[in-house]
């Protein structure tokens, strides 16, 4: 933050990443997005992604376009993404979702370390298989790990694991009723306000979740150790895509008083 602006202070990128700065909307945060030059990540592909913001800086971080994980041919693809947020600053991490071809092998971590007074929204939405083309997420590996951590201590973490080696039933998995009951898409947002307390942004975040619910589309959100966390899953990836933007328009204006809507990108 200087002169009143959020400013870049500092830009490394490497291809297949390219980091992109058009003019974010009057009145909005900072934008920075996300490209995959190679247009997706095929086996064996390492990704680092790292986020600093400066105290009292506001960014909003996001992709250019769907992140595809095409079929591996054995190697697993990595991505590690480390999002530090100094005392005062707010960081959006909201890129779109991210295509797991049948066969791919993708394990990803997310860290974040929140500062004293530094706030937070973002996460993730995975869609299983090339639904246009009729596929299903059946076999491969997807390991999808996240750590948040306020003033150095963990205060959420979450795993999802699946795997076809060593005896591993993907398939068996992506239809039982107990796990994602035959699910086309999930995804998980996480709000961790500047001040540390979720609660007073809960029952705003069931409601506008509840708008979008159907038999097609289950979602909830729960408070925990200073974050809200909602989730969602879906028979179709697209309405659930919806419901994740608007729940994200609102929580940033109700938790920021930014506008309550997302760049153009991603009505694209």
């Amino acid at each position: 933050m200087r002169d009143g602006a959020s400013r870049l202070a500092h830009l490394y990128q490497h291809d297949p990443l390219r980091v992109l700065f058009p003019a974010a909307e009057p009145g909005d945060a900072a934008l920075a997005v996300l490209v995959t030059t190679s247009g997706g990540l095929v086996a064996g592909d390492r990704l680092r992604i790292d986020v600093r913001l400066d105290a009292g800086a506001i960014a909003h971080v996001t992709a250019s376009a769907a992140e595809k994980c095409y079929r591996s041919t054995g190697a697993t693809s990595a991505i590690v993404q480390r999002l530090t947020v100094a005392p005062g600053a707010w960081l959006e991490y909201l890129p779109p979702e991210t295509i797991l071809f049948d066969g791919a092998r993708l394990r990803r971590r997310t860290i974040l370390d929140l500062a004293p007074g530094a706030g937070f929204l973002g996460g993730g939405i995975i869609v299983f298989g090339r639904r246009a083309r009729g596929e299903s997420f059946t076999h491969g590996l997807l390991h999808e790990h996240w750590e948040v951590c306020r003033s150095g201590a963990l205060v959420w973490g979450d795993a999802l694991h699946l795997d076809d080696r060593h005896g591993g039933d993907v398939a068996a998995l992506m239809a039982d009723p107990a796990c994602f009951d035959g699910a086309a898409a999930c995804a998980t947002l996480v709000l961790a306000p500047p001040d540390g307390d979720p609660r007073p942004f809960l029952d705003g975040a069931r409601v506008v979740q509840q708008r979008c619910a159907s038999n097609e589309l289950r979602a909830g959100a729960t408070a925990v150790n200073g974050i809200l966390v909602a989730r969602w899953l879906a028979a179709d990836p697209l309405p659930l895509r919806r419901a994740y933007a608007d729940l994200a328009c609102h929580l940033r204006q109700a938790a920021m008083g930014l506008p309550a809507r997302l760049p153009r990108l991603w009505h694209v």
